[in-house]
């Protein structure tokens, strides 16, 4: 982990506190501090690798979330950069080009796919390889092509797709997606533990069931048209995924993707069973290729999977604060414990601004935060992600 300083008189000074005091020291900082300082000397890497000490901070880690984003850079200056409201002034800087060096890309930049607790997937685009990083036990792993054969990074759908790591935290995990083969959506998940893909073709859902947005179960978006998408839903007690078909009443001009000039108005993040529709008004001044946000909503599936429903909208004082020009948009949606999560990340004329929002689904109440300043001119966004879980060994 990165944001080095010169610690070491601190750090001597800090060694001569009784080890009790240390430990809660250490406990007020976030995950990425913490690895740093065991790497200051060996008292530090004593007190941190204690037992006590690591349920203690992994007990408290596990409701963190933490946003990630990788800039397109050369390899050997791959930079992850992290972000959580535990420590809302700044960015973490996590170096992975160390990392990455035991895989070959032949110096291509790679494209950050996804996160889950302590795991991270990366793909390459010339090589059409997936790699998984473990930033904690520092391990890096070649995942085996997929029944559909190597892909490119364009082909990897952000809505399509999820990483879901074992609560244990032993490292292993699942990488979900999924995809129509022969006019058919198929579910295609590779397990870590056995190194291997699993296709499953998904089947048609009657009308009977429930199924509740978030918590166990994977959703996953294949495709969307004008009033009708379709999802791919893996729940632990089917053997088989299920196809939901879920219509807009009234969504006519719907769009998926991002928001280019002044040709769509509207633009959709998904993600575990819920949509967000951002809403906005292009043509400001001569600037025809610059819009503006103008609204949000949050819609959920319904329990039978056969409707979005409308479940809330930013309201009118948050808009008139985070309401901002834009030339293009894209965002990433993740739930965790009732709480949706949306970073919208936008460019204007060369300029990144990045917002979060949240929106609480038990006190239905939104939040919002301006995030620091990424340091991101002049560099493409290769990737963005939430994670939460990360925890130490």
């Amino acid at each position: 982990m990165d944001d080095h300083r010169n610690t070491t008189p601190n750090a001597i000074g800090l060694c001569l506190l009784p080890q009790e005091l240390i430990q809660n020291i250490f406990l007020s900082l976030v995950l990425p501090e913490i690895i740093r300082l065991k790497l200051v000397n060996k008292s530090f890497s004593t007190i941190i690798s204690d037992h006590t000490f690591v349920r203690q901070c992994n007990s408290l880690s596990t409701s963190t979330t933490w946003l990630f984003v990788y800039k397109k850079r050369w390899l050997r200056d791959a930079v992850l950069h992290a972000f959580t409201d535990r420590s809302s002034d700044r960015w973490f800087r996590i170096p992975i080009a160390e990392l990455l060096k035991p895989v070959d890309f032949h110096g291509e930049d790679l494209y950050f796919l996804a996160a889950s607790a302590n795991v991270f997937l990366f793909a390459s685009n010339n090589v059409r390889e997936v790699v998984a990083v473990n930033l904690v036990a520092v391990t890096v792993k070649r995942i085996p092509p997929s029944p559909l054969g190597p892909r490119g990074t364009s082909s990897w759908r952000r809505s399509g797709m999820k990483l879901v790591t074992d609560p244990s935290g032993s490292g292993h995990f699942r990488f979900y997606f999924a995809e129509f083969v022969g006019n058919r959506p198929v579910l295609f998940v590779y397990d870590s533990i056995t190194d291997t893909w699993k296709s499953t073709e998904a089947e048609e859902k009657g009308g009977d069931g429930v199924l509740p947005r978030g918590g166990v179960h994977v959703f996953l978006s294949v495709v969307h048209g004008p009033r009708e998408s379709v999802l791919v839903a893996s729940m632990p007690e089917c053997d088989a995924p299920v196809v939901l078909r879920p219509r807009f009443n009234d969504a006519g001009g719907l769009t998926v993707g991002f928001n280019w000039g002044n040709m769509i108005d509207r633009l959709h993040v998904y993600g575990d069973g819920y949509t967000m529709i951002v809403k906005s008004e292009g043509d400001i001044g001569n600037r025809r290729s610059v819009r503006v946000l103008k609204g949000v909503e949050l819609w959920g599936l319904s329990l039978d999977g056969r409707k979005w429903e409308f479940v809330s909208s930013v309201p009118g004082d948050v808009m008139r604060v985070i309401e901002k020009p834009y030339g293009v948009m894209m965002g990433c949606l993740e739930e965790k414990n009732g709480i949706i999560r949306a970073a919208l990340v936008s460019n204007c004329e060369g300029f990144w601004d990045m917002l979060l929002l949240s929106f609480d689904t038990k006190s239905n109440r939104w939040n919002w935060m301006p995030l620091p300043d990424c340091k991101m001119k002049g560099w493409n966004l290769a990737g963005i992600s939430f994670s939460a879980g990360l925890t130490l060994p």
